[in-house]
């Protein structure tokens, strides 16, 4: 196996050209695994540890965040926590700390596993991928399209992923995840919900319910027209109803993890909790602040 290793940028898009097949490896938290376990067997690995821009983040001018692929999640959680609080609160159900140390966001993007704890917050915020190849230049693939089977991303064989574009939290954001025990546990399931109350908006994330990470579109649009977004208590059947839409959003299957109708329960539990949760928040925020103002 050959092993490639790019100091910057331009090294690493024209290695990515010349070799196809060489698969990036940053944290690798997910890529060892599966090389030690046999599992895979790349012709080349391309190293992308020493391409400084990818640990960097920044504001951009339409407001937006630039958050560079190799960005830890230790970093995200400490830097970005309070303006990407879904995020954050996934990244904090990674592994251990040595994991979150090297484990990033553009890797979890890369392995597309549908248990991947960042995909449900990416979606429910709308975030955007930055991917690049040395022939085509720049793409910006929305999340919801960026994910096209089990474990398959919409990546072509010279692309790298650069970066992701996601807007600071306009609300309320809570992620939840159900495991076989309380840490260091791949999700049976996740979700994930993002309350913009000002565009009377609310944003969904399903992982490990589905061959891919998926949003809850019928549940997102049902809340948006049902629930009185001037009332501080949310009506219990809007809830409710949520909840099952979000249920009937995944498409499980049984494996050693979990049933199918287990998951389409707690993925309706979850739901209802984490749309309350933000529900709640966006109450305190108006108590806080003594009016009622877009959070």
């Amino acid at each position: 196996m050959e092993f490639v290793r790019a100091a910057d940028w331009a090294q690493a898009l024209a290695a990515k050209a010349a070799l196809p097949e060489a698969l990036p490896i940053q944290g690798g938290t997910d890529v060892m695994v599966e090389l030690n376990f046999g599992r895979h067997r790349p012709v080349a690995l391309l190293d992308l540890t020493g391409v400084a821009e990818l640990g960097r983040w920044s504001g951009e001018p339409d407001g937006r965040l630039r958050v560079g692929a190799g960005v830890s999640y230790t970093r995200l959680i400490a830097e970005l926590g309070r303006q990407l609080p879904g995020l954050a609160q996934a990244a904090r159900t990674v592994g251990s700390p040595q994991i979150r140390n090297r484990a990033t966001v553009g890797g979890n993007l890369g392995a597309a596993s549908p248990a991947g704890d960042s995909h449900p917050p990416l979606l429910a915020a709308g975030a955007v991928i930055e991917v690049e190849s040395a022939a085509r230049g720049v793409r910006m693939i929305p999340a919801e399209e960026f994910y096209l089977g089990v474990k398959r991303n919409a990546l072509q064989a010279d692309e790298l992923i650069r970066a992701f574009w996601m807007r600071p939290a306009a609300g309320p954001q809570y992620f939840s995840k159900v495991g076989t025990r309380n840490a260091m546990v791949i999700a049976v399931c996740s979700f994930a919900v993002a309350l913009d109350a000002d565009r009377r908006r609310v944003g969904t994330g399903i992982g490990s319910a589905a061959p891919t990470p998926v949003r809850a579109v019928a549940a997102e649009e049902f809340v948006a027209a049902e629930a009185d977004w001037d009332d501080e208590r949310l009506d219990p059947g809007v809830l409710e109803r949520f909840g099952e839409l979000a249920s009937q959003a995944a498409a499980p299957i049984d494996d050693v993890r979990g049933t199918a109708d287990y998951r389409r329960h707690a993925l309706a539990v979850m739901a209802r909790r984490t749309l309350s949760w933000a529900w709640n928040e966006r109450n305190e925020r108006w108590s806080r602040h003594g009016r009622r103002e877009a959070i």
